[in-house]
């Protein structure tokens, strides 16, 4: 029997076009699949609507902050209303490069060298211009300057020298008050899709081959912008340690239902890059690719998806409710 799912979408992040294309293929998923499916924007009024149509669940399809940082996370919890995917705290985790990296280090994950700088610190070129120098000292040329807490590549920038850093600092700033230098590594692109709960399972390591020098938000969402190769190019040992590293970031971050893991793979190792904790599902995203060269067709991918929180909701540790 169907249930009553709301497809939260929208919001007003800086992925908000990618969160209604991929709150569209979810509800027409649903629809498909015999739910009684509604969409629901990301405003003032979602709260308020969701609460009317009395929904058996909030099918998530938010990317970026306010949806994917665990603030609405927090709101569904309070308002007692069962929801797709990771909770407050490793939707938080996951969003913040920063923190996840520090994590990854702590976990033995092996993850690409890092300085962080706020905005607040760094606000006069001079200082810029300081910082530049320890960053080529510490993280080597070039460099990778990117928001601490962006998703879809954006505002991300590969810098040579101190007038493209200049630029990119400031670029990256516009997004976020911190941001996050990266060691620059080459190497093939991949990622690792994750679901489950206690026992998740890993999808086959898929490649990404960018048109452009590196995989960024026109690469992700042009149509051939990319191209995407599974089982990704790599040996046996690194396709395993790629799958180890993605189940372990997963982990590492408290991840429940899905994500998927973005590692580049280079001559001297795998690194993990970030952990996604509500995937793309537009029609050129990773993680259904992945899921169906697995066998799961994206229709029965969303009802996994569906189940899986259902019981997470029911089993995890749930806010007390507020109702009298």
């Amino acid at each position: 029997m169907g249930k009553k799912i709301a497809v939260l979408m929208g919001g007003k992040s800086a992925e908000k076009e990618i969160s209604l294309m991929t709150g569209e293929q979810i509800f027409n998923a649903l629809a498909k699949n015999g739910h009684n499916a509604v969409k629901v924007n990301l405003d003032e009024n979602a709260w308020e609507k969701i609460k009317k149509e009395n929904v058996d669940l909030v099918f998530i399809a938010l990317h970026g902050r306010w949806g994917e940082d665990g603030t609405v996370q927090g709101m569904l919890d309070i308002m007692d209303i069962p929801y797709t995917g990771s909770g407050i705290l490793a939707s938080a985790l996951g969003m913040n490069k920063l923190i996840a990296k520090k994590l990854f280090s702590y976990e033995n994950i092996n993850t690409p060298l890092f300085l962080a700088i706020s905005k607040k610190d760094y606000k006069d070129e001079n200082k810029l211009c300081l910082f530049f120098e320890e960053a080529k000292e510490k993280l080597g040329s070039p460099f990778v300057v990117k928001p601490v807490s962006e998703g879809s590549a954006i505002g991300i920038n590969i810098v040579n020298n101190k007038g493209e850093f200049l630029e990119a600092a400031k670029k990256a700033f516009d997004f976020d008050n911190h941001i996050l230098l990266e060691q620059f590594i080459k190497g093939k692109e991949v990622t690792v899709g994750i679901l489950g709960n206690d026992d998740p399972v890993d999808f086959p390591v898929l490649e990404i081959v960018p048109k452009k020098d590196f995989y960024d938000y026109e690469a992700k969402y042009s149509p051939g912008g990319s191209e995407h190769i599974v089982p990704a190019r790599i040996s046996g040992s690194q396709q395993e340690k790629c799958r180890d590293f993605a189940l372990r970031a997963h982990n590492a971050l408290g991840c429940r239902v899905f994500s998927r893991v973005d590692l580049i793979v280079s001559e001297e190792g795998v690194y993990v890059l970030e952990v996604n904790t509500i995937p793309g599902m537009t029609e050129f995203s990773l993680y259904p690719e992945a899921a169906k060269a697995m066998g799961i067709e994206f229709s029965d991918l969303i009802e996994r998806i569906i189940e899986l929180s259902l019981q997470e909701r029911k089993t995890g540790t749930k806010t007390p409710s507020l109702k009298n």
